[in-house]
């Protein structure tokens, strides 16, 4: 298995045949069971909080009434790491034995994005209007925000070339899991979309609403340990 000095690739970790419940979003492991109910659902959550003491590496668990979403990410050093791998696994022992059902194709993770002249001349506005932090890793040139409670959307800056007025300057990023990508992407274009580029797929395709509003629908494929970077 792999060591915490040999930390797994992300497609190392998608096709991990211990991990089929999980999958890689934005650079984090996530996964998402049907519990049935909120008892079962409260007993999951526990099991994992003993579990994760044991390996002392701790995930975010997120218990709603029909379902448990479990996300990991070794935050001391900002990638995922065999820590996550072995936690991961751990967790998904757990939920065969409670007979938990695995929807990994619920998953994905929003982010918007801003199209500005000047990311540095905003940023603080929008730091301060949504209450965020400066996501760890970002620039000052090239700010990313994140909620400090980890429930809200992030946002992050994308330059423009003057003047670029014929576009919303507000679009979404949705990541979702490799293996459902194609099938949301014809999903959106079958409701009545159309496709602005494949050009980096199957990083990120570019959509638009029948009033040009945009949206990306991302994966984890081609990008490396970095974000998206849409046209």
């Amino acid at each position: 298995m792999t060591e915490d000095t040999q930390d797994p690739t992300q497609a190392q970790l998608s096709t991990d045949p211990e991990l089929g419940d999980w999958r890689v979003l934005l650079g984090t492991l996530v996964a998402r069971w049907e519990t049935g109910g909120f008892r079962a659902g409260a007993e999951f959550a526990g099991r994992i909080a003993v579990v994760a003491d044991e390996l002392d590496h701790h995930p975010d668990v997120d218990l709603r009434y029909p379902h448990v979403t479990v996300t990991t990410v070794s935050h001391d050093v900002g990638r995922l790491t065999g820590r996550d791998r072995r936690l991961a696994a751990a967790i998904s022992g757990i939920a065969r034995e409670l007979g938990l059902t695995p929807r990994p194709g619920q998953l994905s993770v929003l982010e918007v994005g801003l199209d500005v002249m000047s990311a540095p001349a905003v940023a603080d506005f929008w730091r301060a209007v949504l209450g965020y932090d400066t996501e760890a890793g970002s620039s000052v040139d090239e700010p990313a925000l994140i909620d400090p409670a980890g429930r809200h959307a992030g946002l992050w800056f994308q330059q423009m070339d003057q003047p670029r007025t014929e576009r919303n300057r507000f679009h979404l990023d949705v990541t979702v899991p490799h293996d459902v990508a194609r099938e949301r992407v014809a999903r959106a274009l079958a409701a009545g979309g159309r496709l602005v580029s494949d050009e980096h797929a199957p990083s990120w395709w570019v959509l638009a609403d029948a009033e040009g509003n945009e949206a990306c629908v991302c994966t984890w494929q081609g990008r490396g340990g970095g974000e998206a970077q849409d046209g």
